[in-house]
């Protein structure tokens, strides 16, 4: 399963720049009309969407907002590194192949399929099978940060907000993300600097100042995030503000 999800990645990563080159590469075809890339060219053009790859997942998924929320809620428990690094990016990464399954199936569908059906040429299947990433990326993205990079390209406005480019929709999602990543990681520091408070106010009102209260606060964090059943609220709400809008 995860190698079809990757197969379906490096597909979409390679129509933009297989769609260039198309016009001019030696031959192997894909079908009729959909021109025709030879196999060192496929070679190179795998090996660069792999190295693209990390930093699109990164950038253009919810993999940005959930990574940021859980380093926050970690930074929030003071557990310092439990969970560890592998276990966050782990968890965010199967999350974001959740959440973005609608879309990438939507996508292969729309664009891959008929290209090697020999139905569309590349600049076609592109246009075609980068939609549904369009719309995911401008959903969550907000019209303020859209109009800042229209402003800094000094592109005019489009007709329709589906007429955006990559490089306006990209940028703007990215600042939407993390606008909305700090939002929650700020929400959930709060219950938990108010325990920080109130252990601190008693060791020092007991006259305990050679214990570090961050020290004595730390179980009866981890206590109420277990108590509440934190993870899976947390992670269920993480999931629910991707599907249920921006």
């Amino acid at each position: 399963m995860t190698r079809h999800w990757a197969a379906v990645l490096l597909n979409l990563l390679a129509l933009p720049v297989l769609a260039a080159d198309a016009a001019q590469a030696p031959a192997i075809s894909f079908g009729k009309g959909a021109g025709s890339v030879s196999i060192p060219m496929q070679t190179v053009l795998m090996l660069t969407a792999l190295t693209l790859l990390p930093a699109v997942i990164m950038s253009v998924t919810p993999f940005l907002r959930i990574t940021l929320v859980l380093h926050f809620l970690r930074q929030a428990l003071g557990t310092q590194s439990a969970p560890s690094n592998q276990v966050l990016i782990g968890l965010a990464l199967f999350l974001t192949l959740l959440i973005m399954q609608p879309v990438l199936l939507d996508a292969y569908h729309k664009g891959w399929e008929p290209l090697e059906r020999g139905e569309l040429a590349w600049k076609e299947a592109w246009q075609q099978g980068s939609v549904p990433v369009r719309d995911f990326l401008l959903r969550f993205s907000r019209e303020k940060d859209i109009q800042l990079f229209l402003e800094i390209t000094k592109s005019p406005a489009p007709p329709a907000p589906k007429d955006l480019e990559f490089r306006i929709l990209v940028p703007a999602y990215i600042l939407s993300e993390l606008r909305t990543g700090f939002q929650i990681g700020a929400v959930l520091f709060f219950p938990f600097l108010i325990i920080d408070l109130v252990v601190a106010s008693v060791t020092l009102s007991i006259g305990m100042v050679q214990l570090p209260p961050v020290m004595l606060s730390a179980p009866f964090k981890i206590l109420l995030f277990v108590l509440v059943d934190g993870w899976n609220l947390v992670v269920g709400s993480l999931v629910r503000s991707f599907y249920g809008g921006a």
